[in-house]
């Protein structure tokens, strides 16, 4: 039976930089087989969230802390944490010139291996790399032909989301934080990517989707939602609370939030 894996973020506070507080307390536990939607307003901080999480530099955690299977990561490098089972999804994916898809995946996929090795190489074999590789992009309706390209480089937006979760489907990881995956999406692209997310949710891996709007919601099921607004979470419930914010807004909780 599969080890349930959880992140929990504790009264988390995160800055930029210049010292300008962004995330302003945030505590959330999200476990294996879990969708956790963060549905927030533009400039609300939620990128800020899902950057601090990841381990990114720019964004400095000056209270609270996150942990991983119980394992504090507050202080962690990115790629310990990537290797340990956070994934980030970007909103606006990276181009590496110079590094194909295939190359960023097979040494990506083989840095996590020997981590879970416990730091010992534990390459996967060339032909099973391929056949998984192949299979992934085919389910996700990635052309082939992006394999042998640089990774993002001159790659349309939905190719660039496809070629994330892609990503997502080859490394396993056990809690994915997607940051406004939706963002640029037409509706087939939409589809084909949510879809793909809600295949890979499941007694080995959760996830967190950050969002401004409900529709990729319609699917990917959010057992879990949070109203995110100025830096904090400022209500949670089921899914029929995107549903009250698809017909609502945010005004509710931005008069509330002005209020305080």
């Amino acid at each position: 039976m599969p080890v349930v894996a959880k992140l929990e973020l504790k009264n988390l506070h995160v800055a930029l930089e210049d010292g300008t507080e962004i995330v302003k307390g945030v505590d959330l536990q999200v476990a294996s087989g879990e969708v956790h939607a963060i549905m927030a307003p533009n400039g609300s901080g939620k990128s800020t969230l899902a950057y601090a999480i990841a381990g990114h530099p720019a964004y400095v955690i000056t209270e609270g802390q996150i942990f991983l299977d119980g394992m504090d990561v507050t202080e962690a490098e990115a790629d310990v944490r990537a290797q340990a089972g956070l994934f980030l999804a970007f909103q606006y994916p990276h181009a590496i010139p110079g590094v194909t898809v295939t190359n960023f995946l097979r040494q990506a996929l083989n840095a996590v291996r020997k981590a879970r090795n416990g730091g010992v190489d534990d390459p996967m074999p060339v032909p099973e790399f391929r056949r998984a590789f192949l299979a992934q992009m085919d389910r996700l309706k990635v052309s082939r032909e992006l394999a042998s390209r640089y990774l993002n480089d001159g790659f349309s937006g939905g190719e660039k989301k496809r070629v994330e979760i892609l990503q997502m489907a080859m490394l396993r990881p056990k809690i994915a934080v997607l940051d406004e995956t939706d963002s640029g999406l037409d509706i087939d692209a939409l589809k084909v990517v949510a879809e793909g997310v809600q295949e890979l949710v499941g007694p080995e891996m959760g996830a967190v989707v950050i969002t401004h709007y409900q529709r990729i919601l319609n699917h990917i099921k959010p057992d879990f939602v949070h109203v995110f607004v100025d830096g904090r979470i400022v209500e949670e419930g089921g899914p029929e609370l995107a549903e009250k914010l698809e017909s609502a807004g945010y005004e509710e909780w931005d008069t509330k939030e002005a209020a305080a």
